[in-house]
């Protein structure tokens, strides 16, 4: 007999009662595990008890805003690759930009349907599962050696920790060195038609990987996309 797989736990925060409140009731429906927190201060306090699946932060709240919050979350060992998700009103490309480069992986902007946002949330979980069901464990280009199951990077034997979303585009790429993948794909790969995401996004995670990895490991085939240079 096939044993259910545990329900997935999802941290809600947010400084309004009343959209807490709404979040939670419609996850719950869901059949998600839902907890909550107030402000920034408190998510992590409850991140650390609760061990969430996915984390769904609101971006304006008092004493500890979400970006601030989701940085921190990202500094401990046990958030760096637990998808966090951006709730917020401000839809501008700046606040998109600088909730990504702290390690989001999605931005949500208020007002959200309750079938929108829950297709957004499954939509991240389905990514995060991805790539424990890949059948190979390592891929060792040159100097660097990017293992899945520990989802971590190492260049010359040094540890590099890299968010979810920097490790997925770079075992995307890394797996089939010198193909050029374009951005429609890489978009289809690592978020899924279900998410949507500024233009920027791609180029904001490459640089990033470019910052920690050096330059020369991912190129830009200008107008196409990007390959791993083998």
């Amino acid at each position: 007999m096939k044993e259910n797989k545990p329900a997935k736990k999802i941290l809600i925060v947010d400084d309004e009662p009343d959209i807490l409140e709404f979040l939670q009731y419609n996850l719950k429906k869901e059949g998600y595990v839902v907890v909550t927190a107030n402000d920034g201060k408190q998510a992590i306090q409850v991140a650390e008890a609760e061990n969430p699946d996915l984390i769904v932060l609101d971006i304006m709240m008092p004493e500890l805003d979400g970006v601030e919050t989701c940085r921190l979350l990202r500094e401990k060992k046990a958030f760096i690759h637990t998808p966090i998700a951006f709730l917020t009103a401000r839809d501008e490309d700046f606040s998109q930009i600088t909730a990504l480069d702290v390690g989001g992986d999605d931005y949500i902007t208020k007002p959200i349907k309750p079938r929108v946002l829950t297709s957004r949330i499954n939509a991240l979980l389905r990514r995060a599962s991805r790539l424990e069901d890949a059948e190979e464990d390592q891929i060792e280009v040159h100097d660097l050696v990017i293992d899945r199951l520990k989802m971590l990077v190492f260049r010359n034997n040094k540890k590099i920790e890299l968010p979810r979303k920097e490790f997925e585009i770079l075992w995307l790429l890394a797996s089939k060195p010198g193909r050029v993948f374009t951005r429609e794909e890489i978009f289809d790969k690592i978020w899924g038609n279900d998410v949507i995401v500024g233009n920027r996004t791609i180029d904001v995670h490459i640089r990033k990987l470019r910052e920690r990895l050096g330059e020369h490991y991912i190129k830009t085939m200008k107008g196409i996309g990007y390959k791993f240079e083998f």
